[in-house]
């Protein structure tokens, strides 16, 4: 006799189908595709560039990494550090090397009491202060990962390509905090990196991004975006890529590595920071990056139910197998593309708490965004 609970468990298996399969178009169709990805032949022009990094109060890394990107191998460029009301010994430092690089130059901020900025107006000042059309942004505590990293992000500068979005990851260190943000990063990267290759750019990040100074100023600046205190580099990729004019660069000579959050308070900042972008990416958009985790969620809420109650569950575990080896393969994939070594053997703890983890950190991000012009 078919009876209710008969039919909340054939309701609840349709859902864990619909799940599924749009939890393999994710991983097949957009995770897949840097996996697959071949670059194309370009003419490498070696056009100059403008690299530009904002520091404030960064006097260790930028003694630490600021050398690697001075040393580059490219013919003409130049490097830009904005350094932003630092309190620290930034400027005797950036005057060490002011002495030994040429090709750097400084612009300051100085301190007032009387006015609060956030980082984008010192994006502004360094953008302004540039002299090359290619602009290459990274911040003060990244190292790039080989001195090919600028030719690499250049070399994809062709009369259409206005961005360029390469892979900032971060260091790696003991703790499994540590995988936990460099399997995010991972994954974020996995989901922008694919759906830019499915013709749908719609982020990069500031530490290893690249464009062109005049859509800078031919979109006054950050646009309509300009009075919020972050998307400095994603909001400007979500308003003005699309499918013809964005590259990607995903090879290990172009990543750049960065400090990681010490500790669960400053990631959950960190986090919360970048989520105030959010609401404020296309519609698409939006919905294509609630789409996926909200029917992870399903697919895991589904499944504990119907192996709870025995229901079809040899075709309910094959089904978890299927999406479950999907999963696997992309990610080790994706890992070995990104040269993130040691994370795939948690992904399945964090494919399952991770969505908690965000939605709390979304949940809370307003009591985050308290200092308006918070710069970093």
């Amino acid at each position: 006799m078919f009876n209710s609970a008969n039919l909340f468990l054939t309701i609840t298996f349709w859902i864990f189908i619909s799940a599924t399969v749009i939890q393999l178009f994710y991983y097949l169709w957009f995770y897949l595709a840097p996996c697959n990805y071949k670059y194309p032949d370009k003419a490498d022009l070696k056009s100059p560039v403008s690299i530009i990094i904002c520091a404030r109060n960064e006097a260790e890394n930028l003694d630490k990494f600021l050398p690697s990107v001075l040393e580059q191998k490219y013919p003409e460029f130049e490097v830009i550090v904005v350094n932003d009301c630092s309190e620290d010994d930034s400027y005797n430092i950036l005057g060490k090397y002011l002495l030994k690089y040429p090709h750097l130059r400084v612009s300051t901020i100085n301190k007032d009491p009387k006015f609060t900025h956030n980082k984008k107006l010192a994006q502004f000042i360094g953008i302004k202060a540039s002299k090359h059309e290619l602009l290459l942004f990274t911040d003060a505590d990244c190292k790039p990962e080989s001195d090919n990293w600028l030719a690499s992000m250049a070399s994809h500068f062709d009369d259409k390509t206005t961005f360029v979005l390469g892979y900032g990851g971060y260091f790696r260190e003991k703790g499994i905090m540590n995988s936990f943000i460099r399997y995010d990063s991972m994954t974020i990267a996995m989901q922008y990196f694919g759906m830019a290759l499915r013709g749908n750019p719609y982020m990069g990040v500031g530490r290893n991004l690249a464009y062109r100074r005049s859509l800078f100023f031919a979109n006054k600046g950050y646009g309509v975006h300009n009075q919020l205190a972050s998307g400095d580099d994603d909001l400007i990729v979500n308003g003005n890529g699309t499918a013809e004019n964005t590259a990607v660069e995903f090879r290990q000579v172009a990543h750049t590595r960065s400090v990681p959050a010490a500790d669960l308070n400053e990631f959950f900042k960190q986090k919360r920071r970048h989520y105030t972008t959010a609401p404020h990416y296309k519609f698409r958009d939006k919905f294509l990056l609630m789409l996926e985790p909200s029917s992870r969620v399903l697919f895991y809420a589904t499944l504990v139910i119907l192996l709870s109650y025995t229901f079809l569950w040899p075709w309910v575990l094959a089904v978890f197998a299927a999406r479950f080896t999907a999963q696997l393969v992309v990610l080790i994939l994706i890992s070995r593309k990104l040269n993130e070594k040691g994370i795939v053997p948690l992904s399945l703890f964090f494919d399952i708490f991770s969505p908690l983890i965000y939605s709390v950190i979304y949940l809370t991000k307003s009591s985050g965004n308290s200092a308006r012009n918070r710069w970093k």
